[in-house]
């Protein structure tokens, strides 16, 4: 909360806490995609990458799609192996 408005940032962080709350996986892979790409667009790199690595390890949980190419971004930035899916 800014100034005694709730951001973008408290939204998204909301809508993870339910999503962990109701065990979505696929919606946990979704935010955490989305909050890496709202770090990344701050320039904060190493919370763009912490966010990847949760939606990462969510979507190999859940056998997303959405692994390959968040394992790249993660290897693109020098934070995990490439894997062959």
């Amino acid at each position: 909360m800014e100034n005694g408005r709730v951001t973008d940032t408290d939204r998204l962080d909301q809508a993870l806490l339910a999503a962990h709350a109701a065990q979505d996986l696929s919606a946990l892979v979704h935010l955490y995609t989305a909050a890496a790409d709202t770090a990344a667009s701050r320039q904060d790199h190493d919370a763009a990458c912490f966010y990847l690595t949760h939606a990462f390890v969510f979507a190999l949980e859940a056998g997303a799609p959405e692994a390959p190419v968040l394992n790249k971004r993660l290897a693109d930035q020098g934070r995990a192996h490439l894997i062959d899916f």
